[in-house]
């Protein structure tokens, strides 16, 4: 199985005004003059608290951060190794912040996105990172309103050892929030509202669950038609796999199914129906035409390929790739699987190798949740 990557980016600037009564750290100016009233830099340590929660798992992880504060030393205070794959300058700023996060988006590919600072380097993360990436910030500003940030450092090691063990982890999109700090210090609270990222949250059934509190399999499939057609995007192969799951997308837009087939649909029509292997390669890869699959999960075994949709051919997987994957299914036949990853078979060691890690499952109307996925 492949490690679970996190990427860390640490702003040491962060929380530098609180002890002087500065209001907030933004700007060189603000963070030199808290320096210089003797204000201590404690995000690294802040930082240090929350990957401690990790040694036990050290061999089922890999991070990759900046140099010196801006990551490296607080994962030697936790005893931790790391790769560096930014230098950064001295002192920090906002720059180094944006280019370490993208680098460790674009470049490393990172299954989490963790940061460290207060609104102003949510700010700072949100301008650079896509809607679609996780990510998860641990508290070491003056300013805390935006709703990206874990309760503590502590809450947030234990939220990534749920993630990386394999625990269902639901992940929703939060506030990126930020004030007026020039008004704080006169006393005005002028909050605003700059945007939103993909956090991890508690495991909660939110769109899933109903009638006392236990799936209901209509309403849950339902909730989870509606997510996947509300993102529909036009001119895209949708190839839809087999299986009672993508069976109810398939009747939510009153489109024909193959329930122990695959069929292919192009905005909002059925263009073809229980379609081959070559086919589809002859659509995907020779016309290159863009596709995204949607497939489910098969019950009590959890595989995703290679059991009953074979059409779905290692050479399809790899020209498109894990992020044209798109998975359906309940949290309760997730969890029907005790913790067990989904399965890749594709006959192709090095394709399965591709897929394997951590995969978003859709479980819900605006409802998703961490899954590790492995090659046997």
């Amino acid at each position: 199985m492949n490690k679970f990557h996190i990427g860390l980016v640490v702003n040491p600037l962060a929380g530098l005004g609180g002890s002087v009564a500065l209001k907030g750290s933004d700007g060189a100016e603000t963070a030199a003059l808290a320096q210089q009233l003797g204000a201590e830099a404690k995000a690294p340590q802040r930082v240090a608290q929350a990957l401690e929660q990790l040694k036990e798992l050290s061999a089922q992880i890999k991070i990759s951060t900046g140099a010196g504060l801006l990551g490296a030393a607080s994962c030697e205070l936790a005893d931790l190794p790391c790769e560096v794959i930014y230098q950064g300058q001295t002192p920090s700023t906002a720059e180094d912040t944006k280019t370490l996060a993208q680098r460790l988006i674009d470049e490393a590919g990172v299954d989490l996105l963790v940061f460290a600072g207060g609104d102003g380097t949510a700010r700072d993360i949100y301008a650079v990172c896509p809607e679609q990436q996780p990510v998860l910030g641990i508290p070491a500003g003056v300013k805390i309103h935006s709703g990206v940030y874990a309760v503590s450092p502590r809450a947030a090691g234990k939220v990534i050892v749920q993630m990386v063990s394999g625990e269902l982890t639901t992940v929703t999109h939060a506030d990126v929030m930020d004030i007026d700090e020039a008004a704080f210090r006169q006393g005005t609270v002028r909050a605003k509202r700059f945007g939103e990222l993909l956090v991890p949250a508690e495991l909660r059934y939110v769109q899933a669950v109903k009638m006392g509190g236990k799936e209901s399999d209509e309403l849950v499939l339902a909730d989870i038609a509606a997510e996947v057609i509300e993102n529909m995007e036009d001119d895209v192969l949708y190839i839809m796999g087999s299986g009672s799951t993508v069976a109810a997308i398939m009747e939510d837009l009153q489109l024909p199914n193959t329930l122990l087939g695959v069929d292919v649909v192009k905005n909002g029509e059925l263009i073809a129906q229980d379609v081959t292997a070559r086919q589809l390669e002859q659509w995907v890869i020779t016309e290159q035409q863009p596709a995204v699959i949607v497939v489910t999960v098969i019950g009590g075994q959890g595989h995703l390929f290679g059991r009953g949709n074979q059409q779905l051919s290692a050479q399809l997987l790899a020209h498109l790739g894990k992020d044209a994957i798109r998975v359906v299914a309940s949290k309760r036949k997730l969890q029907q699987l005790a913790g067990r990853p989904l399965l890749v078979d594709t006959g192709d060691h090095q394709v399965d190798d591709a897929l394997s890690g951590v995969i978003r499952v859709i479980t819900g109307y605006h409802d998703e949740v961490f899954v590790q996925i492995a090659a046997p």
